[in-house]
């Protein structure tokens, strides 16, 4: 019995793959990658941006003469577009095809069987629909049948606008019915912020030098001597961008809860050795060709902004800061490639009767400047 299990399944397996000779279907091409873009390469400012074209060919050979219509199994984005990812579209043109060594038109069906709603050289291939070959207009049977396809990618502008790298996919089927063949197509495309660097004099060190305890007061604070720090921010290609500080010394900085309030560490005992604050004043900043900037910010992460002012502000851990050339504004920051700005630092050491003064006390402040893409 055991043998004989053995045969029956030797020879079924046998007789699918005779089965699966008889058509052939094949893609140049399983997979189309339309590359990574961000909106540095993008181009002027429109509607929607093409991702670029890919092109391949398909194939259908069969043994004995039939039919050679073949669907397009994909989420329709339209009339003659296909969904790519969450904003983008695609389109795939059918062209040049042949059917048994000879040129012929195209027509789409709508289903199999169907009388062609369309016919031509060149067809968009639309979701769930047929392209057939075409004899004095009549789908026509052959053995052998070819087709050029263009696919042409296209995503909408707000879709490119990501604050973290994305990957949109997007597969499809073509499928020819009456053999029974298909073959899948996956498609992609990624997308990343356009790259903006900042970079802080000095690698962003602030040294205020050895204090003495004469110097400092021992019931109120001290407030140090300002120090100037120059930022630079060079971005890719025209970005609007708002920069946010997050505090390395969190629950250090001395004066209550303030958010543009950073800690300047602790001293042996635990205690708050006081805190400093990072002022952005427009009146000290430039960028590209602009004549004049004005800080605008945020206090809902993007969801709405301030009326552009030329007054000067620190820097806060939850608020946006980002810049515009027009006074009043409440659109959000402009798009920017260059900027300079020359930021003022502010610190304050805690009442001296407040702090371990048996060892040295060090001025340990420490944060990070980030930029946020919008």
């Amino acid at each position: 019995m055991k043998l004989q299990h053995s045969l029956a399944a030797l020879l079924l397996f046998a007789g699918t793959a005779l089965a699966e000779d008889d058509c052939r279907l094949d893609l140049s091409e399983s997979r189309l990658d339309f590359g990574l873009m961000n909106r540095a390469v993008a181009s002027a400012p429109a509607a929607e941006h093409l991702l670029g074209e890919r092109r391949l060919s398909l194939t259908l050979n069969c043994p004995q003469p039939g039919d050679m219509s073949l669907f397009y199994r994909a989420l329709a984005a339209g009339t003659e577009r296909l969904r790519l990812g969450d904003g983008g579209s695609y389109r795939v043109q059918v062209h040049d095809a042949v059917l048994d060594g000879h040129a012929v038109q195209l027509g789409l069906l709508a289903g199999p069987g169907q009388a062609p709603a369309q016919i031509g050289t060149s067809l968009a291939w639309r979701a769930d629909h047929g392209i057939v070959p075409l004899h004095d207009g009549q789908p026509a049977t052959g053995r052998s049948f070819a087709a050029q396809l263009q696919v042409s990618a296209w995503a909408r502008d707000e879709a490119i606008r990501v604050r973290d790298a994305e990957t949109w996919e997007a597969s499809a089927q073509v499928d020819a019915p009456t053999s029974g063949r298909s073959r899948e197509l996956q498609l992609q495309a990624r997308f990343a912020p356009t790259a903006c660097t900042p970079t802080l004099a000095n690698n962003g060190t602030v040294d205020f030098d050895k204090l003495s305890v004469s110097d400092l007061h021992r019931d109120k604070d001290t407030a140090l001597p300002a120090r100037a720090l120059s930022l630079t921010v060079s971005c890719d290609g025209p970005t609007p961008f708002a920069l946010v500080m997050h505090d390395n010394r969190a629950g250090s900085a001395t004066g209550g809860i303030d958010e543009t309030a950073y800690g300047l560490g602790l001293d042996a005992r635990g205690q708050k050795v006081g805190r400093y604050y990072l002022l952005v004043d427009p009146a000290r900043a430039s960028a590209d060709n602009l004549p004049q900037l004005y800080r605008t910010d945020s206090t809902t992460g993007g969801a709405a902004w301030s009326s552009a002012s030329a007054s000067a502000i620190p820097l806060g851990a939850r608020s946006l800061l980002g810049f515009t050339a027009t006074a009043g504004s409440t659109e959000g920051p402009n798009a920017l490639q260059n900027l300079s700005a020359l930021l003022s630092l502010k610190a304050f050491v805690a009442p001296l009767d407040s702090l371990d003064l048996s060892s040295e006390v060090r001025l340990d402040g420490s944060a990070t400047l980030e930029i946020t893409y919008f």
